[in-house]
């Protein structure tokens, strides 16, 4: 799915479950998307993945984030998002795991379970996607961002998003050009789908 609000992964995770039952996440994102509420309203683009567990769409601690470092308004945010099954790796620990590090977490979490993949652009520095609502300095580059990607040909990747551009913000085309990359690698990934 392409997208604009990242609220469309909630209805997609739902259908999903539907045709294969819970799916283990594959979030990429500057934010947890693990609130409880965001501006007293249960159902936004900040709350997704804590309905999702809430409605059983989600394996079990088979769940995963690359590319945190937004903000947390208290423990509680950290403590409840390792309650919902997610493993957690900030922008800055790809520095320190590198892309393969990277990419061999994400598969040891997920192991042969189906994958939801959800990309928010905004996963990407600033630099390399200008143009979305919720940018946070000190992000991924696109090459880390496709490097991770294409390192995932093993996992069993059954459907995935990228979300949140926003062409009112992006001068030069900028973000839509990573996001129309990053489509175009998703959809090799699901043509490469290991046989079931």
């Amino acid at each position: 799915a392409i997208g604009g609000d990242h609220t469309i992964a909630l209805p997609l995770l739902r259908a999903v479950a539907a045709v294969h039952g819970p799916v283990a996440v594959v979030h990429f994102d500057a934010h947890l998307d693990t609130w409880d509420t965001y501006f007293n309203a249960p159902t936004t683009h900040g709350t997704i993945f804590r309905r999702a567990f809430e409605e059983n769409l989600l394996v079990e601690d088979h769940s995963i984030h690359i590319g945190i470092r937004g903000p947390i308004y208290g423990h509680g945010d950290l403590d409840d998002d390792k309650r919902f099954g997610f493993r957690t790796i900030r922008a800055s620990d790809v520095d320190d795991l590198g892309v393969r590090g990277t990419v061999e977490a994400i598969v040891e979490r997920v192991e042969d379970l189906p994958v939801y993949l959800s990309l928010d652009i905004d996963v990407l520095d600033p630099a390399f996607a200008p143009g979305t609502g919720t940018p946070e300095a000190g992000g991924l580059s696109n090459r880390e961002l496709l490097r991770v990607l294409r390192g995932l040909t093993g996992i069993s990747l059954v459907v995935c998003d990228v979300v949140e551009v926003a062409p009112a913000y992006d001068h030069g085309e900028i973000t839509a050009i990573a996001a129309a990359t990053v489509v175009f690698d998703l959809i090799t990934l699901l043509a490469r789908k290991p046989p079931t």
